[in-house]
């Protein structure tokens, strides 16, 4: 066994030994479904970063800067990571105000209403199963990259690594272990860089010879490669890919199950402020290494036949042996971590939020989350083997299910007086099963829809519309309308100087850090990429 081998082993391990450690601490619901209430901010940070980047950043994200759309890809981030601060500031708080085990358990207190809340369970389940699904993949093609044994084989490793370490410790172990392998995986993408870079002389000649890439016109363009063959014909298009995108996947950041969930677990609101802020500025950074990376490695090798292998080949032909072997060990991290998450929250809406037995008990409901995860988890096993792998737009096909279907009913559930029951429950529905339509209808050729008619476009718009129609031909509550009012009032806790101070110091660095990380993608990539070209 070569040490590469050695290091995925010593990750799936570690990451079963922390979940049986965290598992012990699980006394009741409340550790089980969102760890106490009394996780910290790195704790918040780790698991918002680790469950949002998965293999679809290291795989698939990187791969696709390796096929020439790195920068476009930068312009996407620049707008989705504003989709923290936005969701913390103008929904996540008030959501852990509500003291729901669940998301869906929200939207149920918040219309008074068990239909929005099996609804919302079922979007999670279905959305989420796909995400899953993403991520088994990603994980099992970094081991049959680095172990020769048959892809089938490695499904069944990592399924049993995050399966087994899930259904014990819940969210005790998930906000954990997450936070572990997010300081990994962080930590070696910056330090994988320069080696990746160094190879053609640096990082400013590394932007020259990119600049002007004769087998990809284009690479590192802000527009990528378009024309015969690529993704989008012209700039625009690309152009209008990344914007709708962008506000889809920041819509996905402040509102999804798998992010907006993490702050149930945060200790207070100002825990859930600063998280976000912190956190919106780490993927900043992180993509920028992750995007030169994937670009780079084009000159070394720009024949790698399956661009999510890229960072996989970097890693073994690249760098120090150590580095790596860390590398690795970072990737199954990512991808461990994101699995757990996405597993859990299944679980918990398939148990607590669609289901329901009478008389049941803490005991039977955690007996009942855990055998419905292992049900869900088998379903995903069988799926994974039978789909091709196709990490990058598996995610982002699920992503934006939650943008389409959940995005408007979120916001509008805290800011709008006029939103009825009725028109969430047909709201959340109309924006999924149109999102849903699309992708499917132009997947199979039916429709072929202008990249402006993005299957999240279609959904968002039905939801907005179908919101607005409902909420005009029918009347909210007196139990609504309390509910919202309710929530609204901030606890005298919140009040404190001292956490307000903290708060505002990391609202002022995420500022600092937004127009540091502008300097310093002009100086060191638009000055030097526009002098190579010629520009």
């Amino acid at each position: 066994m070569d040490m590469f081998s050695v290091g995925i082993a010593v990750s799936i391990l570690l990451y079963v030994l922390v979940g049986n450690y965290a598992g012990r601490k699980v006394k009741g619901l409340d550790d089980y479904f969102v760890a106490g209430r009394r996780s910290p901010t790195l704790l918040i940070v780790g698991t918002l970063v680790a469950s949002f980047l998965s293999t679809n950043a290291f795989l698939g994200e990187t791969g696709f800067a390796y096929e020439g759309y790195g920068f476009l890809l930068l312009v996407l981030i620049a707008i989705n990571t504003t989709g923290y601060v936005v969701g913390a500031l103008f929904f996540g708080r008030f959501v852990r105000r509500s003291g729901a085990l669940t998301l869906p358990e929200y939207f149920g207190r918040r219309f008074n209403s068990r239909r929005v809340q099996v609804v919302t369970g079922i979007t999670i389940v279905v959305g989420l199963a796909a995400y899953l699904l993403a991520v088994t993949q990603g994980a099992s093609l970094i081991i049959s990259e680095v172990v020769d044994i048959p892809y089938g084989l490695t499904l069944l490793i990592v399924w049993l690594g995050y399966t087994l370490f899930t259904l014990y410790s819940g969210s005790q172990g998930v906000v954990i272990t997450d936070t572990l392998m997010f300081l990994l995986f962080t930590v070696v993408a910056f330090l994988a860089l320069p080696y990746i870079v160094d190879g053609s002389g640096g990082w400013f000649d590394t932007i020259q010879a990119l600049a002007t890439y004769e087998a990809k016109p284009d690479i590192i363009a802000w527009h990528g490669v378009n024309g015969d063959g690529a993704y989008w014909s012209t700039p625009g298009e690309a152009l209008i890919w990344a914007l709708i995108l962008g506000v889809s996947w920041a819509t996905v950041l402040a509102v999804s199950p798998w992010q907006t969930s993490r702050y149930l677990m945060a200790r207070n609101e100002h825990t859930v402020i600063r998280s976000a802020c912190i956190s919106g500025g780490i993927l900043m950074l992180l993509y920028i290494a992750l995007v030169v990376s994937g670009a780079a490695i084009n000159l070394d090798n720009p024949n790698i036949e399956t661009s999510n292998k890229a960072i996989i080949w970097a890693a073994m032909n690249m760098m120090p042996t150590w580095l790596g072997v860390l590398l690795m060990a970072g990737l199954m991290a990512a991808a461990l971590s994101s699995a757990s998450t996405f597993l859990s929250l299944i679980g918990f809406s398939v148990s607590h939020d669609i289901v329901r037995f009478k008389g049941r008990t803490d005991a039977s409901s955690l007996r009942i989350t855990r055998w419905t995860m292992l049900v869900v988890g088998l379903i995903v096993l069988v799926l994974a083997y039978a789909q091709p792998p196709a990490v990058m737009w598996i995610t982002y096909f699920a992503g934006t299910l939650f943008a389409s279907s959940w995005g408007p009913v979120a916001f509008m559930s805290i800011w709008s007086r006029h939103i009825t029951e009725a028109a969430a429950f047909w709201g959340i529905l109309a924006g999924f099963i149109g999102n849903i339509a699309a992708k499917l209808l132009s997947k199979f050729g039916v429709l072929e829809l202008p990249v402006y008619l993005d299957p999240f476009i279609v959904g968002l718009v039905l939801s907005i519309a179908t919101i607005m129609l409902i909420s005009r031909m029918t009347r909210v509550s007196q139990q609504e309308s309390d509910y919202r009012l309710q929530i609204h009032r901030t606890p005298a806790s919140e009040f404190d100087a001292g956490e307000l101070r903290q708060t505002l110091v990391w609202s002022k660095a995420l500022m600092v850090l937004g127009v540091a990380t502008s300097v310093f993608l002009v100086v060191m990539y638009a000055l030097p990429y526009g002098n190579a070209v010629g520009g």
